[in-house]
């Protein structure tokens, strides 16, 4: 039985916009620009990004409806926060489909509230040979070396230009990495389009992490299927070995990626609350071996992020990597919703009276019908310890379509995919129809119908407003133990106990006297603007997401503060860096950190001096070097200086030679291959010699393969490999072959079939005889 359900869509979104032309920045962190600390989890305390164009697309559905009180309710959650996608590389700077990218982040800028973070969702969604196992989400992007090329240099380096600019240093950017990616490489592989992508996906991923964590304030989340998807072990095991693969491929190994974000636009539920044990034994089996479940034992999310989190932590990754549940369409509410377990004795009988998810199969992923809006964003939310959830999130905008219910002719690459045919008994599905909702438009646009659909279905139910939609006249309860914290001559730190409410507290009021002063998200608010030796009164008042508001909380005074004094000026400097190593060396490159200095109020900075030349700053204790010349000997120092202005001594000189430049072989050179070959297997034995006169440096060995053979795992060289191409690059211990001189390398491969010597030996761009 298939173990592929999957997945996702989305664009931008509905209204069409000017584009706006995004011009490549180079973002120099210092200690008077630098952004805050990067945190465990970015959502903590934070508000979210409320796309605009979403909102609008709300509005103008609640205009069209007949139906008041539906109305109400569409308008209830037009300012939940929604991801932005960047799904093609025209999305950047805006395209008919929606505004670009810079026009986010400047509505994220306005929209954040000082001494609040703020989360900005973006989606980052354009791999070469995308969606390989699929067509409706199919990309602009092939799988070759050229899609790549396009890939790092048109789509990745100008979001991150972007994102890099300073006056975006204080947004908390989460980006979802390239959705239905690395899990199809878990369970499509056979599929030839997605052998194809393989190495396209591995080396995009990395790419894009690697760019993205090196701005500081951005936080990586890498897509992690839903548990209808992988949640067998069979799955699950080497889906957590292939995360750790491609994060130890990076610069930053593990740190490159915060976490995980699961169900991306599918609709496999938060909790199935009344299947709770997939080994409970009913009629002629367990739960879990019924039709529905195939033996999956992972029946919702959080089922699945608790088994994926406690694999990735055996394979390497801290137990302080985050989950992220997309809940934007997993409510399932409604009349269909069960209200308790069946009472069959006959399993499937059971299985499917109890089930909350109504799809006709776990794998029916495109516009659903039935399925509702689930729970709203939310960050940390409570109950789900094994989980380590950082945040409930909205990434697929409820109302984008999945894809096409028909062919529809577009310049985005996607294709009509026969899973979004509500009168298709899809093979993927057992021979079950799809479920999807008819009528649909390309994937991301916006689908009215099924948004309908989304909102009358939401479970929790959504709240409309009291003056419309009389099922919510009950204000929360009175915030109470208001307090004043931090109080300085301009400003006050309030806090209180949150207050309750039966569908949930949206937010809170603060209030000066009768003023409204400011607006919360969590239990605390600071009060700026304040005139010094002054006397204030300030209430708090709760609201819900129908509107109701609550009574003022009793006033809590507090005085200003008059501080006049001038604290000494700082002369002190920071110590002196120490400690200075040299990492990565490469013949243009080095990489040095060291031993952070010390200061009494603190180090704002790092400068790094080749000599008495100045070469850079950092803000932390690492720097690259680059710009260098091969075959260099080098004198790195640095110097530590804080927000006062005082420099350190400088360190101990750190000498570094860069490596010497490539050479062809003078003379020649020759390569010798063999390989001992075993069902799909083989292992190849390859000796590189310098047949010339002269040394040969930084050896660089290329082949190609004849029959589709793959490296898996190589030695005494870096490996790697691209479509039929094969690279061996020498270690460190080995890079350099006197005349004369060989050296034996390595490699376990697969193949299919024939498994012919690979051709065109070549070193350094010089061919190669056979040895």
């Amino acid at each position: 039985m298939s173990k592929i359900p999957k997945r996702l869509r989305a664009a931008t979104t509905a209204a069409a916009a000017a584009a706006l032309v995004v011009a490549p920045l180079t973002f120099v962190a210092t200690g008077a620009q630098a952004a805050e600390a990067h945190v465990d989890n970015p959502y903590a305390g934070a508000t979210q990004y409320v796309n605009p164009t979403w909102s609008a697309a709300v509005e103008g559905a609640a205009t069209r409806v007949s139906d008041p009180a539906l109305a109400a309710k569409m308008r209830a959650i037009k300012s939940m926060p929604t991801a932005v996608w960047m799904d093609r590389i025209s999305a950047i700077n805006g395209n008919a489909d929606g505004n670009g990218l810079k026009f986010h982040l400047d509505n994220a800028v306005a929209q954040k509230k000082a001494g609040t973070p703020l989360v900005f969702n973006l989606v980052i969604y354009d791999l070469p040979g995308r969606d390989c196992f699929a067509l409706a989400s199919n990309g602009e992007l092939p799988a070759t070396d050229a899609g790549l090329a396009r890939y790092k240099t048109e789509y990745i380096d100008p979001i991150a230009a972007l994102l890099a600019d300073p006056k975006y240093q204080d947004i908390r950017v989460a980006a979802t990495i390239e959705p239905d990616s690395l899990p199809n490489l878990i369970t499509n592989i056979a599929e030839p389009t997605c052998a194809t992508a393989a190495p396209y996906y591995r080396e995009g991923v990395k790419y894009a992490l690697d760019k993205l964590h090196a701005i500081p304030n951005v936080y990586n989340y890498i897509d992690a299927a839903h548990s209808g998807w992988l949640g067998w072990d069979s799955n699950a095991g080497p889906a957590a070995k292939l995360f750790a693969d491609v994060a130890k491929t990076t610069k930053a190994g593990f740190a490159s990626i915060d976490g995980f974000v699961t169900n991306t636009a599918n609709s496999t539920p938060l909790e199935e609350p009344f299947l709770t044990d997939p080994t409970k034994q009913v009629g002629s089996g367990q739960v879990r071996s019924s039709k529905y479940y195939e033996w999956n034992p992972d029946f919702d999310e959080i089922d699945w992020t608790a088994h994926l989190h406690r694999l990735l932590v055996a394979e390497g990754f801290p137990a302080t990597t985050g989950m992220l549940i997309d809940t934007s369409r997993n409510g399932w509410g409604g009349a269909a919703r069960p209200t308790a377990a069946s009472t069959s004795t006959t399993l499937d009988t059971y299985v499917d009276q109890s089930r909350i998810d109504k799809r006709t199969h776990r794998g029916a992923w495109c516009n659903p019908l039935g399925a509702g809006i689930g729970e709203r964003p939310k960050a940390t939310p409570s109950g789900y310890a094994a989980s380590h959830l950082d945040a409930f999130v909205w990434i697929k905008p409820p109302g984008e379509s999945d894809g096409a219910s028909s062919e529809i002719a577009n310049d985005q690459g996607k294709r009509f995919d026969r899973m979004c045919d509500p009168t298709f008994n899809s093979p993927k599905l057992a021979g079950a129809l799809t479920g999807a909702t008819p009528n649909a438009p390309l994937a991301g646009q916006w689908f009215e119908e099924q948004f309908v659909t989304l909102v009358k279905n939401a479970y929790p139910v959504i709240e409309g407003n009291g003056t419309v939609d009389p099922t919510d006249t009950v204000a929360p309860t009175v915030p109470s133990g208001v307090t004043a914290g931090a109080v300085t001559n301009t400003s006050v730190a309030l806090s209180w106990t949150a207050s309750t409410d039966a569908v949930g507290v949206a937010g809170y009021d603060v209030y000066q006297g009768t003023t409204r002063v400011g607006t919360s998200a969590t239990t605390s608010f600071t009060v700026t603007g304040l005139t010094a030796n002054t006397a204030y009164s300030f209430t708090v008042r709760a609201k819900d997401a129908a509107g109701n508001v609550s009574s003022p909380s009793t006033a809590v005074s507090a005085r200003t503060t008059n501080d006049t004094t001038v604290p000494p000026l700082d002369t002190t400097a920071p110590t002196a860096p120490s400690g200075l190593v040299a990492g990565t060396v490469t013949q243009n490159s080095a990489a040095i950190s060291w031993t952070a200095s010390t200061d009494a109020v603190g180090v704002t900075g790092y400068e790094i001096f080749n000599g008495t030349t100045s070469v850079g700053t950092s803000t932390t204790t690492s720097f690259t070097a680059t710009g260098l010349t091969a075959a260099t000997a080098y004198s790195f120092t640095v110097k530590a200086k804080d927000a006062a202005g005082n420099v350190s001594a400088s360190s101990t000189a750190l000498s570094v030679t860069t490596k010497p430049a490539d050479t062809v072989p003078t003379g020649g050179c020759s390569v010798t291959y063999s390989a001992n070959s075993w069902n799909s297997g083989f292992t190849a034995s390859v000796k590189v010699k310098n047949t010339g006169t002269t040394p040969l440096a930084n050896w660089k060995l290329t082949f190609s393969f004849a029959n589709g053979q793959t490296v898996q795992q190589g030695w005494s060289a870096t490996w790697s490999q691209s479509g039929t191409a094969v690279t061996a690059t020498g270690a460190s211990w080995n890079s350099t072959l006197a005349p004369g001189q060989s050296v034996d390398i390595g490699f376990n491969g697969n193949h299919s079939g024939t498994n012919n010597a690979p051709t065109g030996f070549a070193v350094n761009g010089a061919a190669c005889t056979n040895g």
